[in-house]
């Protein structure tokens, strides 16, 4: 299997039959207590996709296997449930979701969830995995830090995220290369436990911390 920051797939996903008005959220409830998001109905296609995952239980029981302080926490790497004699059963999906980068507006401010992806060097498209995500924790960021980026990258950052990255933090390199399709309104405090727990030099937790499971919630 492939190993990404951001993974793998072939092929388009793309379905509108949970649409609505007001963006839909889910409780991601983890070893470590319980994380609320909020889906952005303008990455439609991520937000339909991550929906019918999670109502066919395809994130039971996986692990958070990518953990790096002051960047991300990442899950989705594959379907394995605890029990190894079932592993068998569980694939990752072939297909990837094309890119819905909604950029300046959506950035990767701390509590982001995005959508991790194989690199450009084989993915030029920017097409997200279908499975693997991860929520921002990120570092803040100093006046004359983000000076230094801007001119590095050639790039100018509006007055919103500047005070973003300065008083919430984030992960302004990742900015417009990957979908950023939802927030955290409830939980960062789990997401920092699970930030901070230890890991090996492949950034996998030493200790597995895992999603027991993820719901929709009613509107």
């Amino acid at each position: 299997m492939k190993r990404v920051f951001l993974l793998l797939g072939v092929a388009l996903f793309s379905i509108s039959a949970f649409s609505t008005d007001k963006n839909t959220k889910a409780l991601i409830i983890t070893d470590m207590g319980k994380i609320t998001v909020e889906l952005y109905n303008e990455t439609s296609q991520h937000r339909d996709n991550f929906i019918k995952l999670v109502r066919e239980n395809k994130y039971d029981s996986i692990m958070f296997h990518r953990v790096i302080k002051q960047f991300m926490i990442q899950a989705g790497e594959k379907y394995a449930p605890t029990d190894s004699v079932n592993k068998a059963a569980y694939a990752e999906p072939d297909y990837k979701i094309p890119a819905e980068i909604v950029f300046p507006q959506y950035f990767h401010k701390r509590g982001q969830l995005c959508a991790a992806r194989q690199g450009d060097d084989v993915n030029p498209e920017r097409a997200s995995s279908a499975t693997q995500f991860y929520i921002v924790t990120g570092k803040h960021f100093t006046d004359h830090e983000l000076d230094k980026m801007e001119k590095e990258k050639n790039v100018s950052l509006t007055p919103e995220q500047r005070e973003a990255y300065k008083i919430e933090g984030g992960s302004p390199h990742l900015d417009g290369a990957y979908t950023v399709f939802g927030q955290v309104i409830k939980g960062m405090n789990v997401v920092h436990k699970i930030e901070l727990v230890g890991t090996d030099t492949s950034d996998r937790p030493l200790k597995e911390v895992r999603i027991k499971t993820i719901k929709i919630l009613k509107k």
